[in-house]
Order: C-alpha cells, then structure tokens, then sequence
C-alpha cells in the first residue's frame, strides 16, 4: 500500500495553490493536450532525450503541433509571437506537458536558451527577426558553447572570428553541439577580440549553418545517435547585425542563456524523472523486485531525493519571480538533479537484473519500458558534466551563492 501512495504523490509541484486564472489555463493545457496527443503522437515521451536525435521526424512534426496550438513561446510579449503568459503558467504547461507523456521537444534550444538571451540583450529589430519563426516552428537552432580546449571552463575559448566590413567572418571548432546536423542557425560564443583572455573579449554571434565555410561532423554515441556534432567553421560569415550586445560584452549575455539552461531545465527533468520512477515501480512490482528490502529502501530514498528536488526548485522559481531572472542558485538545482539522476538510473539497473545487459535498441530486450531505462541510464553517465560539470557547479554555489572565498588559482611551476 505504502508504493501506491508514493506513486500518488509522484506529482512534482503539486501543492502550489493556483489563482483562478492559472487554473483556466491548466484546464485549457489538458484539454488541448487531450485532444492533440493521438495517432503517432502518443506514447512517445520517451522516444528521444534532450542530447539525442531518436525519433526526429515525428518530433519535428509535434513542435508544428504545438506552435499552431500556441504553445511556443509561452512568456514573450504578444508582437514576437508569444502569448504572454505569466512564469506560473510556464511551469504549469511544464507540469502537464510531463504529466501527459508528450513527445519529447526537438527545438528547444532555441526558445529556451538562445532567446531569454535575445530577450534580454538584443534590438528590437532583432527580436523581430529572429523570435517569431521559433514561435512559428521555422527554425531548429544549436548552441555553440563547446570546444576541445573548452568545456564548462568558457572562458577559455578560442573559437574566433573578426569584422570584414558588414560581416563577421568565423574560424574555429565546436564540439557537443546537440542537432547541429539539423540545425538552421547556431548562438555562439566566439572571441572577437585579438589578444583578449579569458571572459573580456567574447561575443555572442549568431551564425548560419547552410553556407559554405561550415562542416556539421555527426559524433556517433553509446546510444547509437549522433544528437552530438562537432562543427567546424573556416571562414564562414554572419551579418554584423547578428551579434547580440556589444562586440567582446558576450559574456553576460552567455551568462543568461546558462542560467536559463541550469534553472528552467531542471522543471522539465524534475517532471520527466517523476514519469520515470512511476514507471520504474511497475517494472519492480512486475519482476519482484520490490520484494527485496533493499530495494524498497533505494525507492524510498529516491523518492524523499524527488521531494527534495521539487522544494529546491519552487525555492529557485521563487526567487525568479522576485527578481525577474534566475541567478547563480540555479547551479543547486543543476547539481542535485544530475546526481539523482545518476544514483537512480544505477537503481534501474539493478531492478533489471541480467536485462540491464542487453541493448539500447526499442526493439533489445522484452519490452520497450526496460529499454528506455538502458537509455536513461547512458545518458545519466554524462548529466553530471553538460551545462557545467559539477565541479564548476560547485564553485558557483560556494563562491556565488555562499559568499566564500574563490578557490585559488594553480601556481605555474
């Protein structure tokens, strides 16, 4: 009995009173979902993760879906596509878009992550341009960050790229870029500055991929996807009106869109995690595993360890709508989750047994639930490193968040 409450309760966000408003919308969210969640597009929530390409054909299709239904862009101002829905709304449509099991999304990254930046620090002729295709569902983006000498130290970056009168010209490699192969446009963060280091002298450019001077080099996985790309730039060239802000101030502007990735991120996992441990308990009940002790003491825990999640992130959500942004905090949530994740993902293979062994094809093993926890388990080995190690995490919640002094720097020999 005690499994079947817990699985009740798997309900992240759940006690959050809602106004008569945000309860209109969450009741025009499910019937909307209701009636548009048929034929292909059903049960598919687990077909496809953020990192991989699985299923991109019909994932394509639901983002048309959603932007005839109105549901891309939720938060911009009406004049770019949006519908101006308020942060409760956002995190209500997360709530029962998780809840309902849709697909999963193939063109986020460019309304969740390039455009708070452009929200925040483009021009109004920019904001034109670029945001209404993403509501429309026009343009997949990709995001530049990555490079081989450059992971989650950023400020290391050496991709770079210089002015040629009414044009950038961009040389350099990324690495990890999630759908670049296909990708329209990539938000990069180059060096525009010669003799610049470390954060002084970066930009924020945004760049075409279809044109010459750009190679998208597919970097085939564990999973058997190729969702990651490095890309290769040898003198291609944007507009010098694609740059967001000033030339060598991209920093700030990357910070935005980190933020954004670390904080609202974590709403969606947090969901899809609870979609998981529900189907993670069905399995267990179905092998017997749940007859172990252990077992059931490992559920417990990752369940109080979902909780836990849940309250980190109203706190984070919070403070958001006090400030109107998310900051540095939003590096708790990054940590916790991945680790979870980690830890959970470790107990599912335990509740498989000899079946943890088999592949990561739908069709490996005797059902497609046991697969997609295979899956879940890989991508799980690389959470705790993207959108900054936790290491990096680590740095930003002690020095940040808690004021302490910044870890020392190493000493050349």
């Amino acid at each position: 009995m005690y499994y079947k409450r817990m699985a009740r309760q798997l309900d992240p966000l759940a006690e959050i009173p809602l106004s008569a408003a945000d309860a209109e919308f969450r009741d025009e969210v499910r019937t909307w979902l209701d009636e548009h969640l048929v034929g292909d597009f059903a049960g598919q929530a687990h077909r496809g993760g953020p990192d991989d390409d699985d299923n991109w054909e019909l994932r394509r299709a639901w983002e048309a879906e959603l932007a005839r239904g109105g549901w891309l862009g939720l938060s911009w101002p009406r004049e770019y596509g949006g519908r101006e829905a308020t942060l409760s709304q956002e995190i209500v449509f997360a709530m029962e878009y998780a809840r309902a099991g849709a697909p999963p999304r193939a063109a986020f990254h460019g309304e969740t992550l390039m455009a708070p930046a452009l929200l925040a620090h483009g021009t109004e002729e920019q904001k034109q341009r670029f945001l209404p295709p993403i509501t429309r569902a026009e343009v997949v983006w990709c995001q530049g960050y990555s490079e081989p000498g450059a992971g989650s130290d950023l400020a290391n970056v050496s991709c770079r790229a210089h002015r040629d009168g009414d044009e950038w010209v961009v040389s350099g490699e990324k690495i990890w870029t999630t759908f670049a192969h296909h990708a329209d446009w990539i938000f990069a963060i180059v060096r525009t500055e010669p003799g610049s280091v470390r954060h002084a002298g970066l930009s924020y450019l945004l760049i075409p991929l279809d044109q010459p001077g750009v190679e998208v080099r597919p970097i085939r996985t564990m999973l058997g996807d190729s969702g990651f790309n490095s890309v290769y730039f040898d003198g291609a060239r944007t507009s010098a009106d694609n740059l967001i802000g000033e030339p060598g101030s991209g920093w700030t502007a990357a910070m935005t869109t980190l933020g954004h990735e670390r904080a609202t991120s974590v709403l969606n996992y947090q969901f899809s995690f609870a979609r998981e441990m529900e189907q993670l308990r069905e399995l267990a009940t179905r092998r017997g595993a749940l007859r172990d002790e252990l077992v059931r003491d490992r559920f417990v825990e990752a369940f109080i360890g979902l909780q836990i999640m849940g309250y980190n992130n109203i706190r984070s959500l919070t403070r958001a709508l006090v400030d109107g942004r998310f900051g540095p905090e939003a590096s708790i949530g990054k940590y916790y989750w991945s680790r979870w994740h980690q830890s959970f993902t470790e107990l599912a293979m335990d509740v498989l047994e000899s079946d943890a062994l088999l592949g990561t094809e739908w069709d490996d093993g005797p059902d497609e639930a046991s697969a997609a926890m295979r899956r879940a388990f890989i991508r799980a080995r690389a959470e705790t490193i993207y959108a900054g190690t936790s290491e990096i995490q680590k740095n930003i919640i002690s020095e940040r968040v808690l004021g302490l002094p910044r870890e020392p720097k190493p000493v050349a020999s």
